[in-house]
């Protein structure tokens, strides 16, 4: 969020919503937030701050797991193919 600070409230809040949210499939989660795209059986785009930003995410909705696959400005997104975007290796030692 240090890259993005003017998306922070509006990231935080999706965060919230989504650790309560109990989806079991896509259209559960589509009549939730009706902006969403719905990518694949698993994959969702969210548009957040305005849609100034776009959030890429895997939905494991078998076992109620969201995994962040990418997040950045809606014109990086652009520059995407949101089908093999893949996710970040974690820098083990943050």
């Amino acid at each position: 969020m240090k890259a993005f600070p003017m998306a922070k409230q509006a990231i935080l809040s999706w965060f919230e919503e989504a650790e309560k949210a109990d989806w079991s499939n896509p259209n559960e989660l589509k009549a939730h937030y009706r902006s969403a795209s719905i990518i694949s059986e698993k994959r969702v785009v969210f548009n957040i701050h305005g849609n100034s930003f776009r959030l890429i995410v895997d939905v494991e909705y078998r076992l109620g797991i969201v995994f962040i696959v990418w997040f950045g400005p809606h014109k990086q997104y652009d520059e995407l193919d949101v089908k093999k975007v893949s996710y970040d290796k974690a820098d083990k030692n943050r």
